[in-house]
């Protein structure tokens, strides 16, 4: 099996090494295409106006100067064109990716674009705790469960169409409680906020935020499962498609 990894918080993230250690358990032929630098944020955006400058840093080890999206078309397109990957796995995120996050997520972009080039692909994202800005980030769940998950969901398929969104609780690796199949959650729409700040002459500038809200964890989510010490999975679709609401709207204009 043919394995491509990739990810969003760089190509020197600990979660990526962690990430390839867990993909050599499944297969020797293992390579890895990430950002150059951070790209946490940037969803399934595209490098349309920029050059892509790729850099290889080791054997079969290649950092990109984009976004994962970007990584993943030139993983597949160029450096594996000979014989594209079998799989492809995003992550391992320094950081849950649940509910809105989904959307937000470069790490979730990688599997997307995977998925969209048909081949089969999983994001890993690694929950943590602590205090904002001292985060203490616990990768035993991920070391220890990743690559039976992987396993299990890849002997299972994944259908057309579709990735595999995998979060691990933020807890020691003994302490996971089970694994569960689950529906994406929904946070507060407060969760973001914007903090102004002035800089050396005074002139404002501003922070996008992140800011800690109460908020359910409605029972079958992503966000109950990691609040209950689960790993999550969430199966996803490239199809945004809201099938019922298009149903109810072909009534209402077919009276018109």
């Amino acid at each position: 099996m043919r394995i491509l990894l990739t990810n969003d918080d760089g190509i020197h993230a600990q979660g990526l090494k962690l990430l390839e250690s867990i993909a050599c358990e499944l297969s020797d032929d293992v390579t890895v295409v990430a950002p150059e630098s951070d790209q946490s944020g940037v969803a399934h955006s595209l490098s349309l106006s920029d050059p892509l400058r790729l850099r290889e840093i080791g054997p079969r080890h290649f950092a990109l100067k984009g976004t994962p999206t970007d990584c993943v078309i030139m993983g597949v397109r160029r450096i594996l064109a000979d014989r594209p990957p079998d799989l492809v796995l995003s992550g391992v995120n320094r950081g849950q990716n649940v509910a809105e996050d989904v959307t937000y997520s470069g790490t979730i972009a990688g599997a997307m674009e995977g998925a969209m080039l048909g081949i089969p692909s999983i994001a890993l994202s690694q929950a943590y705790g602590g205090a904002v800005g001292r985060p203490l980030i616990e990768w035993g769940a991920t070391e220890a469960h990743a690559a039976p998950v992987i396993r299990t969901i890849l002997a299972a398929g994944i259908a057309a169409g579709g990735l595999i969104n995998v979060n691990f609780p933020a807890c020691a690796a003994a302490e996971v409680t089970g694994i569960e199949l689950t529906r994406q959650g929904r946070r507060n729409a407060e969760l973001m906020r914007v903090e102004e700040r002035r800089d050396g002459r005074g002139f404002p500038y501003f922070w996008l935020m992140f800011q800690r809200g109460a908020y359910e964890h409605e029972e079958g989510t992503d966000l109950a499962a990691l609040a209950a010490k689960k790993i999550s999975i969430t199966p996803l679709r490239l199809d945004l498609t809201d099938n019922d609401s298009r149903l109810r709207f072909e009534k209402v204009f077919a009276r018109r």
